[in-house]
């Protein structure tokens, strides 16, 4: 009877600060974690006769996913038919080097411009900067290169990891959705990006797009174990989770349900399309009120 007693005042006391710190998260989202909506302009430079404009989500660019509008345009000029985009990190002390990105960019004709994405790894600083290649084809080809500006990701539900296989690829994960999370099942969006290692020198003048590429990794799953870490919180769990799965854009969808506020670890195990583990470790169903809860190996954590 004294164990069942002492075990209803530690749930009780957990549950109490759940409810504090719901209140504390509840307005920390809302003054530091906005939703982003609508395209506007990151950067617009001219390209001889030709003008280039580049938008994003709320005109920022941030470390993690970022999908693109790239207009290019020259009045009186031949129409451009194609465009390719190649982001590359200079300065430092590290070797240049890229990030996931869409290399042959897709027209839109409804609209008039092309469309990609960039998941940058890492955010401007004073050393090193993000420089973005940019190459179209009109009369002729023409190329560019442009530096812009990429901020460090302040939606904690955006965040990103970079990981390595048992083989040692590389690989890079990130979320795309939702921007801002309801306590109810929410959709998650994923994309699941691999490294491709050079099998030769470059071939072309720098940068060679063939030393920089990375895939979009398909047909892998992502099992999906949401948990609050918190000490208060016990590492709880939620019902009603799905795992992600590749979809049709070649990005993995699933649902996390979120049944309260405050901080959550998205705990992730990685197989590949035989299903093998490529990365990931299981967390115990333990419930551990008064200490940090256990993480996979493979893991996000995001505040909303």
């Amino acid at each position: 009877m004294e164990k069942i007693i002492l075990f209803l005042t530690v749930l009780c006391c957990a549950l109490t600060s759940c409810t504090k710190e719901k209140t504390d998260y509840e307005a920390e989202i809302d003054t530091i974690v906005p939703e982003r909506s609508g395209f506007k302009e990151v950067t617009q430079f001219q390209s001889g006769a030709y003008t280039i404009r580049i938008d994003a989500l709320g005109g920022n660019l941030y470390k993690g996913y970022n999908k693109v509008h790239v207009k290019i345009s020259g009045q009186g000029q031949a129409p451009v038919s194609a465009a390719t985009l190649l982001p590359i990190r200079n300065g430092g002390t590290a070797q240049a080097h890229s990030c996931p990105h869409s290399y042959q960019l897709t027209y839109n004709a409804g609209q008039g411009y092309f469309e990609g994405y960039m998941v940058f790894t890492e955010a401007s600083d004073p050393l090193s900067q993000w420089d973005l290649h940019i190459g179209y084809t009109a009369d002729q080809p023409y190329r560019v290169v442009q530096q812009v500006p990429v901020q460090e990701q302040d939606n904690k539900n955006l965040g990103m990891t970079s990981f390595t296989d048992r083989d040692g690829a590389q690989y890079i994960l990130a979320l795309i959705a939702p921007q801002k999370p309801k306590v109810a099942e929410n959709e998650l969006v994923a994309g699941l990006y691999r490294f491709d290692t050079p099998t030769a020198g470059a071939t072309a003048p720098f940068p060679d797009p063939a030393q920089f590429s990375y895939s979009e990794v398909q047909g892998y799953t992502i099992l999906l174990d949401p948990r609050m870490p918190e000490p208060s919180m016990g590492n709880h769990s939620s019902p009603n989770n799905k795992d992600l799965l590749h979809g049709a854009d070649n990005l993995y969808h699933g649902v996390v349900n979120y049944t309260m506020t405050g901080n959550w670890t998205l705990n992730l195990i990685l197989h590949n399309q035989q299903g093998d583990l490529v990365r990931g470790t299981v967390v115990p169903d333990d419930f551990t009120p008064g200490v940090v809860g256990v993480k996979s190996e493979l893991h996000i954590d995001i505040l909303f």
